[in-house]
C-alpha cells in the first residue's frame, strides 16, 4: 500500500479529477419522503461549483428542487471523491448563464443547446459544502478536504 498523500497533493488529485475532461459522478439525491435516488451524469466544475445538466423532468431535477442538497461521488473505489453540495440555483438551457454552459460543454463533450431537446433540460448549479477524498484505509484519517464550504488547510481531518 502506498503512503498516504499529505493534504496538498489529495487537494490537487481532487480538483484535477474533478477537472478531467468527461468526468463522470454518480449524483444522490432523495426525495421529501426521504425516497432515495441514485444515477451517472456528466459534471462540469468551474469556479469550485459543480454543474449538472439533466432532464427537467427527471427525479434528480425535482429532489435537487425540493431539497437543494445532493452527495456526488467521483472517482472509483480506490481513489474516491464524495462531495455534500447544495444546489444555488437552476436554469434552463435558454437562460444558463453562458460560462456556466460553456464550461459544462468543454468539459463533459456535450453541448445541450446544440440538442433539439434542449427545452427539456435544466442546468444546475451546485456548491460543495464538504469534500472527502481517499484511496487506501491508511487515507481515512484525513480525508476531509473541505468542510462548511471551505478548505480546510494542511492540518488532518477525521471526520
Amino acid at each position: 500500500m502506498a503512503e498516504p498523500r499529505t493534504y496538498e497533493k489529495r487537494k490537487a488529485d481532487t480538483i484535477a479529477q474533478l477537472e478531467a475532461a468527461e468526468a463522470d459522478a454518480w449524483v444522490a439525491t432523495a426525495s421529501t419522503d426521504g425516497v432515495a435516488h441514485m444515477v451517472p451524469l456528466s459534471i462540469g466544475w468551474t469556479e469550485g461549483r459543480i454543474v449538472l445538466v439533466t432532464e427537467s423532468r427527471s427525479i434528480t431535477a425535482r429532489n435537487l428542487g425540493a431539497s437543494h442538497r445532493a452527495r456526488v461521488a467521483v472517482g472509483s473505489t480506490r481513489d474516491v471523491v464524495m462531495i455534500v453540495a447544495e444546489m444555488l440555483a437552476a436554469y434552463s438551457i435558454a437562460d444558463a448563464p453562458p460560462q456556466l454552459l460553456r464550461s459544462f460543454a468543454v468539459q463533459s463533450g456535450w453541448n445541450p443547446s446544440t440538442t433539439s431537446a434542449a427545452d427539456g433540460y435544466r442546468l444546475l448549479e451546485l456548491r460543495p459544502v464538504q469534500i472527502q477524498a481517499w484511496r487506501e484505509g491508511n487515507e481515512i484519517a484525513g480525508r476531509t478536504l473541505m468542510t462548511h464550504g471551505e478548505w480546510v488547510g494542511s492540518q488532518p481531518q477525521n471526520s
